[in-house]
């Protein structure tokens, strides 16, 4: 089964898909939107979503570092309802607190410059929060 992972931000959307045995996540890409336009975001996901023949969607939800749910995870669970609506799929939340960080910590070690670490967190982080799902999973 292929599984969708997604770090969704104000503008951007990072992307990573399983393998169709659902065990590594591979970064697709990262897409840009018009500040908080959820309706561009659903639809280049929903699109990268029937192109792949995604069966499940994972999203990741930023709280805070103390647990609890603010703005920007308001914005992603309002998102999960829309993905819901949009594709009948189940959307797995999973906490992706750091994972920009952690990102941003492996491409600092494969000496990535500014400018392509900045093109490329979104879909690694995207590509973490797939494989810490997929990972529990197993």
């Amino acid at each position: 089964m292929k599984v969708i992972g997604l770090d969704l931000g104000n503008r951007t959307v990072g992307i990573a898909i399983s393998d169709y045995l659902g065990i590594i996540a591979n970064p697709i890409g990262t897409f840009r939107f018009d500040d908080c336009d959820l309706d561009t975001a659903l639809e280049l996901v929903v699109k990268t979503i029937k192109e792949n023949k995604v069966e499940k969607i994972v999203l990741g939800l930023p709280k805070n570092m103390n647990g609890t749910i603010g703005p920007q995870a308001e914005y992603c669970l309002k998102f999960k309802d829309m993905l819901e609506k949009a594709t009948n799929l189940e959307v797995v939340m999973i906490d992706e607190r750091l994972t920009s960080k952690q990102a941003d910590v492996i491409m600092l070690q494969s000496d990535m410059s500014r400018k392509k670490r900045k093109q490329n967190v979104d879909k690694l982080a995207a590509t973490i929060i797939l494989q810490t799902y997929l990972d529990g999973r197993h």
